[in-house]
């Protein structure tokens, strides 16, 4: 199984004009190798940007998508790995659910497909990240 980042399933439903093609194979690949995870903080996300919930459910069909509940464990690393990272003056721009969604990947054993290598690495050494190749 793999997580999901919600700025992947973005890309593909806005057409990002720079990320969907790699996004859009990326899901293709994961979905059709086995099960692929969200939770909460995914869903939220995603639902930011519709006016319904059937709107979102239609993005993220429970037939292609395993919707996890977030351990509390990952919120105790989560909140750990947010601490240390504000205590070593890290960006601001990595919030909490950023952290919620590395530490729940962790936590289940599971490959995280982001965009956003930089962060869960610092944040997550021991995480495995699927992401672009980096020039």
């Amino acid at each position: 199984m793999v997580f999901v980042d919600a700025n992947v399933l973005l890309d593909v439903a806005t057409r990002d004009p720079h990320w969907s093609d790699w996004s859009c194979r990326q899901l293709v690949h994961w979905l059709n190798s086995g099960p692929v995870a969200i939770n909460a903080i995914v869903y939220g996300e995603i639902a930011f940007a519709c006016s319904r919930i059937e709107d979102v459910d239609e993005l993220l069909p429970a037939h292609l998508y395993d919707y996890r509940p977030i351990p509390r464990e990952a919120s105790f690393l989560a909140a750990r790995a947010h601490a240390a990272c504000r205590e070593r003056g890290g960006s601001h721009q990595m919030i909490l659910p950023d952290f919620l969604i590395g530490a729940h990947a962790l936590v289940e054993g599971c490959a995280l497909l982001t965009r956003d290598q930089r962060r869960y690495r610092q944040a997550f050494p021991g995480l495995k990240l699927i992401t672009p190749a980096v020039p």
